[in-house]
């Protein structure tokens, strides 16, 4: 039915093929989300949102890496160019309206992603014989829950109105595209 995990383990369960395909399909947005932060940033000679995007975007490449090398590229979704195109975005659009509309945006993606990933961990608890997929999900969501604090310690404590619509708006359609990675 699945995706190869570990030796012994023959196949996963349609509830975590589902959620891979997911995690697949965020780490990949995720990449582009910095990618799209860095080519702004770079029209606007911000060196502090270079570093940051790249920096970040190295974690989430790696993710992207790992995530990979447990699930086979015939399970992942079909949609990674819109998934591409949507990080990009993601990052570029606020990108153009300065660093503190950057870190609130990542905050609000991160904070998605932590509550995403702890789901999964939470059902790999109950569901033993996944543990190097457990340890995996544990140390990626470590990496998010830490650029959400960078994140978070960066932005303004008081975040205007538009910019509290946009992420919002940013939690709201990371919410659907999970439900539409899981399932094509």
């Amino acid at each position: 039915m699945s995706a190869v995990i570990e030796p012994g383990i023959a196949s996963y369960s349609e509830y975590l093929e589902q959620e891979l395909r997911s995690d697949h399909a965020g780490e990949t947005g995720a990449v582009y989300i910095y990618k799209g932060i860095i080519a702004i940033a770079t029209l606007f000679k911000n060196q502090e949102l270079i570093c940051f995007a790249k920096e970040h975007g190295a974690t989430e490449a790696e993710h992207l890496r790992l995530i990979e090398a447990v699930f086979e590229e015939k399970y992942r979704s079909r949609l990674l160019g819109p998934w591409r195109i949507a990080g990009w975005l993601t990052g570029a659009i606020p990108a153009l309206f300065g660093r503190k509309a950057v870190y609130a945006t990542i905050d609000a993606v991160e904070t998605f992603v932590e509550q995403h990933y702890q789901g999964q961990i939470n059902h790999l608890k109950i569901h033993r014989g996944y543990e190097q997929l457990l340890d995996l999900l544990v140390r990626c969501q470590a990496d998010e829950i830490n650029h959400k604090n960078e994140a978070r310690s960066k932005a303004s404590p008081s975040l205007p109105l538009a910019l509290r619509a946009w992420c919002a708006m940013v939690g709201s359609g990371s919410a659907v595209a999970v439900l539409l990675a899981r399932r094509i």
